[in-house]
């Protein structure tokens, strides 16, 4: 399904495009401004938010699995106060409670994480999941 929506915002992104006239001014201070239809603005926001929908296959670090509910919080906290940059996340799968942190697009990627966490969390290792992107900043 993501497909095809993807697939009919490609070709109508295409078709408009036909109709419309972009320019690029490049200041004095060599920021480049773009101008253009404001039709385009809206198609381009519309597959942003199809696609910040869809669910990313991706890797995470799971550095805890246990039944333990206060030993998990424990360990997430630990993993926070050690890495603020990396987001963690708490999940709960009858019977345990997993600790997962990252989101990570390639296995090369989550791999360089897990060689700096590894010295703090021995036990841990790469998952396969569904991971969420970074927010992009767009300036409108």
């Amino acid at each position: 399904m993501n497909i095809i929506r993807t697939f009919f915002c490609s070709i109508i992104f295409v078709f408009l495009s036909q109709f419309v006239f972009a320019q690029t001014l490049i200041s004095d201070t060599g920021q480049v401004d773009i101008v253009q239809e404001y039709k385009v603005k809206e198609l381009v926001n519309k597959h942003i938010e199809i696609n910040s929908k869809a669910p990313i296959k991706g890797y995470r670090i799971k550095i805890h699995f246990g039944s333990d509910k206060n030993k998990a919080k424990e360990v997430k906290a630990k993993f926070i106060s050690k890495f603020p940059d990396i987001s963690a996340y708490e999940k709960y799968d009858q019977p345990n409670f997993n600790i997962r942190v990252g989101d990570f697009r390639t296995k090369l990627e989550a791999y360089k994480a897990l060689k700096e966490i590894q010295p703090e969390f021995p036990s841990s290792f790469l998952v396969q999941d569904e991971i969420e992107m970074p927010k992009l900043l767009i300036v409108q």
